[in-house]
């Protein structure tokens, strides 16, 4: 199958991921996904396993969904792998967005299959757009230098690899590929509307930004995004290997590095720890226990605490 320009599509991203290996792909049974498993297997990624989650948010249609997916993956000879979840009662139980607590089943989910079919890297479908809506959700949300990194085209999620190829191709683009191909897919109704974050960013924000600063701005926050992502990249290079990995902070160590070294440490040891919802005013706090007059305790998400003693910060 010839690929002509879209051959082109995510080089760099595939340079260490041979086509001959066994890879997991993410396919929703939208355009995304959609032209993302046509186009790998159009580069001689024949080893894939599709993997769809549904989330119980869309009725019949999310049903619907499923089912093409399997019909795609039975006529291109793959394997399939599914799960479902109702992401409402579990966004209710974990007082999480739904937005949040779909993403987190969503990973955690291809995160099992990974372990259970033996392989170490997912495919998803992120395109450009995605990443300039990803970053200016989180700079008004208020996120630091990674968040505004927004999504990378290599990742890694625990021992689980994650490889966006399409990170730089824009929809535009991705509508060009489905029209040369002809690929059938599942149009998301719920892409329209306005309640989403996403979607008023989508279809209000960004419009409007366009109209006020010139049609390039969807190139410039990208860029940006790419850039910041690379020097956050690096500066996590320059935080002490060995400081999180302990069970505990050591506090003298902590007060060496200079401020934006430390939000890091604190920030890799929480995660690390499988403290969520990580912003930037939980991540101050536990920084404030660096202090010897703050208070010694502070209160974490779910009813954790962090607390200092002796000269070190422990969870509790």
């Amino acid at each position: 199958m010839k690929q002509g320009r879209f051959g082109e599509w995510g080089r760099e991203c595939l340079a260490a991921l041979p086509n001959e290996r066994r890879y997991l792909i993410g396919v929703s049974g939208g355009r995304d996904s959609v032209v993302l498993l046509h186009w790998l297997r159009a580069r001689g990624y024949r080893r894939l396993i599709v993997c769809h989650f549904e989330h119980g948010l869309r009725g019949r249609a999310g049903k619907a969904d499923a089912r093409f997916v399997e019909r795609l993956a039975h006529q291109l000879g793959l394997p399939l792998a599914t799960a479902a979840a109702d992401i409402r009662q579990i966004a209710r139980e974990t007082k999480q967005s739904i937005e949040t607590a779909a993403r987190h089943q969503r990973l955690a989910f291809f995160a099992r299959v990974a372990r259970r079919r033996r392989c170490r890297t997912i495919f998803l479908g992120h395109h450009a757009d995605d990443q300039v809506e990803t970053f200016l959700l989180n700079l008004f949300r208020g996120a630091g230098g990674r968040g505004l990194g927004a999504m990378r085209a290599r990742s890694n999620l625990g021992s689980l690899g994650i490889a966006r190829p399409l990170l730089g191709v824009w929809r535009s683009e991705i509508d060009r590929y489905v029209t040369e191909h002809r690929l059938k897919y599942r149009e998301d109704a719920t892409n329209e509307k306005p309640d989403a974050r996403r979607n008023r960013m989508r279809h209000k924000i960004i419009p409007w930004l366009e109209k006020q600063c010139g049609r390039n701005i969807r190139a410039t926050i990208w860029r940006a995004a790419i850039v910041l992502a690379e020097e956050e990249d690096f500066l996590e290079t320059l935080t002490p290997a060995g400081l999180t990995k302990s069970k505990e902070l050591n506090v003298a160590q902590l007060r060496l590095l200079p401020r934006a070294l430390q939000r890091r440490a604190i920030r890799q040891w929480l995660t690390q720890r499988g403290v969520p919802d990580l912003g930037f005013a939980v991540i101050e706090e536990v920084r404030g226990l660096l202090t010897g007059g703050a208070p010694a305790r502070i209160n974490l998400s779910r009813g954790g605490h962090a607390r200092r003693r002796a000269g070190k910060i422990f969870l509790e």
